[in-house]
């Protein structure tokens, strides 16, 4: 249990948050969720005690331990992977080294005897006997392979590092846990891991993400960070979201009789109420949702941006035909004899573990590198749109601001008002369209992206991890754009609902080749795991 009472932070005469008062309770996981720049990782090192509230204070019970992810990837190059996961519980850790300590000196006392004994007995409460199988096992269900345990972390890759410090975070069973965006950089199966691990946390988890199949499937509660305040809501992140643009929906339409309101509510929350993320809370929890009223649920501030592409001309059924293209980047070979053909109405995504594989075929696709073997070719009909997984080329030019660089994506020549409008959609309002385009923060220069791809009127869509950088309003409105599109797409993403509910075919690139499938992301990944049952 945490509890945070009257916190308020302010930077200059910026407003963060103001009077939050929280009781965050065992068995529970909150997600908190707030536009850039809202405060989430502020109020996560609040709660933590790495910053200090200017009013208000954090409490915790007495004797209960904290536990937050470490985002200093290179802290502890000099330690042995296992032992940095015991470092999770500060106090075991410690008797630990001092116990050893003891042991090893020459002139072994009756006082070192004496304090040896004590060591001990906190060593055993503190199911030390347990703590380096429990790290093995944290590490080895993050993908952290045995031959590892003992090695420094120097020696490991970067995202061996992350798992590590994930690992850290969990061990011991902490009373609270705090996450940071736990799965950047994670694989498909480390994520299913720790969401297994999460709905079976009986303690307090309160975690920050901007992946929203996983907050759906660990978060029993949704804390929103809005209007400088934190409501804490029941359910997950799409009941919030579903919540709040029904409340908006019924803010905007005060004419209708409050009786078909309320039905509306009704049933919004019946369909909800089933969705438990955590089965043994389920039937709390639908008796907490089933209380819900109307003036429970309040619209956002969030401001979603405007994503639509429309095609200029209808796609005809020859697209894309790939043939036995072959490619080694610095001297390995990512590509090897991957063929398939494209149809019209297919929304392909591209997966697979090598990263480095996916963008080299989308290069291949837009024209910016040669194959070493193999063709490829466009249908007739088509007209690509491709965005990078590396956009900064486009923004190293001298264009003077944000209205002019559009201009030259622009296929007309469009008046600067509508290219403002159309910025604006984009949510750069104001004096922001006369922003120099090489200050863009990430986010903004993937709105840009996805601005000049909508200008194009292109019916085929080249799309290499878009949603890196966005917040959960830009990933969603982008993820609502791509389901409503008229073409034909090909994308990678490392977001799970993203590729769920667009693609209807998946291709994983592997070492051999290709594997083909018309199905699901769920179906796909239940089919991999049958074959390595």
């Amino acid at each position: 249990m945490i509890q945070v009472s009257d916190v308020s932070l302010r930077f200059g005469d910026r407003k963060l948050f103001e009077d939050v008062n929280i009781k965050f309770n065992p068995g529970n996981c909150y997600g908190l969720i707030g536009a850039n720049g809202a405060g989430k990782s502020t109020f996560l090192k609040i709660l933590s005690g790495e910053i200090e509230a200017q009013t208000g204070h954090v409490s915790m019970g007495s004797g209960e331990r904290l536990a937050v992810l470490k985002q200093d990837h290179f802290e502890y190059e000099e330690y042995e992977v296992l032992k940095v996961v015991i470092m999770g519980h500060t106090r075991l850790y410690d008797v630990m080294q001092e116990k050893d300590a003891i042991y090893m000196k020459e002139d072994f006392s009756d006082e070192d005897g004496m304090r040896a004994a004590e060591l001990e007995g906190e060593f055993a409460e503190l199911n030390g006997w347990e703590a380096e199988s429990e790290a093995a096992i944290l590490l080895k269900g993050l993908g952290i392979n045995e031959d590892l345990h003992t090695k420094q972390m120097s020696e490991l890759t970067g995202g061996e590092k992350v798992k590590v410090l994930l690992a850290q975070a969990l061990f011991g069973k902490p009373d609270v846990l705090l996450l940071d965006e736990p799965t950047n950089h994670l694989d498909i199966q480390a994520i299913q891991w720790l969401e297994d691990f999460l709905i079976n946390f009986e303690n307090t988890v309160i975690v920050v993400s901007h992946d929203r199949h996983f907050l759906n499937k660990v978060c029993t509660h949704i804390a929103d960070l809005d209007f400088g305040k934190i409501q804490v809501y029941v359910g997950n992140y799409d009941f919030w979201y579903e919540s709040s643009q029904l409340a908006l929906k019924m803010a905007q339409d005060q004419n209708k009789k409050k009786e078909e309101k309320i039905k509306e509510l009704q049933a919004f929350v019946a369909r909800f109420s089933a969705n438990a993320s955590k089965s043994k809370q389920a039937t709390s929890r639908k008796k907490s949702l089933e209380k819900i009223t109307l003036d429970d649920i309040k619209p956002s501030s969030r401001r979603y941006p405007y994503v639509q592409f429309k095609p200029e001309r209808e796609i005809g059924n020859d697209v894309l035909r790939v043939e036995g293209l072959t490619k080694t980047v610095d001297g390995v070979k990512v590509l090897n004899n991957v063929s398939f053909i494209m149809n019209k109405e297919d929304k392909i995504a591209l997966v697979g573990t090598n990263e480095i594989a996916k963008t080299t075929l989308f290069k291949i696709l837009a024209g910016e590198m040669e194959p070493d073997s193999g063709t490829f070719k466009w249908g007739v009909t088509t007209s690509q749109a491709y965005f990078p997984n590396d956009n900064s080329k486009y923004f190293e030019g001298s264009e003077p601001s944000l209205v002019e660089w559009l201009r030259q994506y622009s296929p007309e020549d469009e008046s600067e008002t509508f290219l403002r409008g159309f910025l604006g959609r984009m949510l750069f309002s104001g004096e922001e369209v006369l922003k120099k385009p090489g200050v863009l923060s990430g986010g903004e220069k993937v709105r840009c992206m996805l601005s000049k791809m909508m200008l194009s009127g292109s019916n085929v869509l080249l799309l290499d991890e878009p949603t890196n950088h966005l917040d959960l309003e830009s990933i969603t409105a982008l993820n609502n754009g791509l389901i409503n599109f008229k073409g034909a797409m090909i994308f990678a993403s490392h977001d799970h609902q993203f590729i769920q509910t667009i693609a209807n075919r998946i291709i994983e690139i592997t070492e051999d080749g290709v594997i083909d499938k018309e199905t699901t992301y769920d179906e796909f990944l239940e089919m991999k795991a049958a074959m390595k049952a």
